[in-house]
C-alpha cells in the first residue's frame, strides 16, 4: 500500500483485522508504533518522502505486567541459581538494566577504581549512554567477578561469563530456580520495576533513578514505578503518626500559656 493511502479509517481496520487473528493490544501497538516511525522518518529526510503523518490510534493495554521482588525473594533466588547467573540477578536488582545491556557489558566498561560502570551509546536501548555507580553488594559483586575472570579466563571480555564464555539465554535455569525457591513465575524484567520501586523507597531523586535506569520518557518510569500494598500500609501509618503527633500538640498547654495561668491565679 502507498504511504498516502494509509489513513486513520485503514489503520483502524488493520487493528481490527490482527485482534480477528488473536494478536495481543502491545503486539499490535508495537506493530502501529513501527508503522509511525516510518512516517515520521519519511518527514525528516529532505526533501520529505510524505506530506503528512496520518494520525494513528493505539490500543489500551491491559496486560501490563506488575510484577516485582521482595529482598527475601531475590536473596531466596539468589541461593538457588547457579553460581554464574547470581552476579547477572544482582546487577539487574540494584540497578534496573536491561538484561540485554547486562550480557553485553564488558570490561572495558567497567572501571573498578572509581567504582563505575559506563554503559555506551549503542550498547543501550535508546542508545543514551548512562553512568551507573557500584556500591556495596554490586561492588563486591564485580570486584570478584574480574578476580574470577583474570585468573581463570584472562582473555574474556564479557563482565558476565559462563566458561569464559558470552551468557546468551538462561531460560531453563532461571526457571527451575524459581520452582526451588517457592517463588510464582517471574520475569528477569520484573527486576527493572523492583529497582525503580527500590530506589524511589530509599529517597532516591526520581530524575536521578531515572537515569540509573535507563528510562527516557517520564510516563515509562511512572508505569514502573509500582506502589505495593506494603507501601500503602506504610503510608498509612506514617500518616497515623503524623496525626497522633499533631493530636498530642494542640492538647499540650503551652508554657507560656501555663506561666501565664498561675500568675492570674496568684
Amino acid at each position: 500500500m502507498r504511504a498516502i493511502d494509509i489513513t486513520t479509517d485503514r489503520v483502524r481496520a488493520y487493528s481490527v483485522k490482527r485482534q480477528e487473528q488473536g494478536a495481543s493490544s502491545s503486539t499490535i501497538n508495537r506493530e502501529l508504533a513501527a508503522l509511525k516511525r516510518m512516517f515520521n522518518l519519511a518527514t525528516e529526510m529532505t526533501p520529505p518522502k510524505v506530506a503528512r503523518v496520518p494520525y494513528i490510534p493505539m490500543l489500551r493495554e491491559s496486560n501490563v505486567r506488575k510484577g516485582f521482588f521482595e529482598h527475601e525473594e531475590y536473596t531466596a533466588l539468589r541461593r538457588e541459581l547457579p553460581s554464574y547467573l547470581r552476579p547477572v540477578l544482582t546487577f539487574g536488582y540494584y540497578t534496573g538494566a536491561r538484561l540485554g545491556e547486562i550480557l553485553r557489558l564488558r570490561w572495558s566498561q567497567v572501571n573498578l577504581n572509581s567504582r563505575t560502570v559506563y554503559l555506551e551509546p549503542g550498547t543501550t536501548k535508546n542508545d543514551q549512554p548512562r553512568t551507573i555507580p557500584l556500591t556495596g553488594e554490586l561492588y563486591e559483586t564485580l570486584k570478584m567477578q574480574k578476580e574470577k575472570r583474570d585468573l581463570t579466563f584472562p582473555h574474556c571480555e564479557h563482565a558476565f561469563f559462563h566458561r569464559g564464555r558470552e551468557i546468551r539465554s538462561f531460560h531453563r535455569a532461571w526457571q527451575s530456580a524459581l520452582n526451588r525457591a517457592g517463588i510464582e513465575s517471574k520475569l528477569f524484567h520484573d527486576l527493572r520495576r523492583t529497582a525503580v520501586r527500590n530506589m524511589v523507597r530509599a529517597g532516591v531523586p526520581e530524575r536521578v533513578a531515572m537515569v540509573i535506569s535507563g528510562h527516557k520518557t517520564r510516563s515509562v518510569f511512572d508505569r514502573y514505578n509500582i506502589v505495593a500494598e506494603r507501601d500503602l500500609h506504610d503510608a498509612a501509618r506514617r500518616l497515623e503518626n503524623h496525626l497522633g503527633n499533631s493530636t498530642t500538640h494542640l492538647n499540650a498547654p503551652a508554657d507560656g500559656l501555663s506561666t501565664l495561668g498561675l500568675a492570674q491565679s496568684n
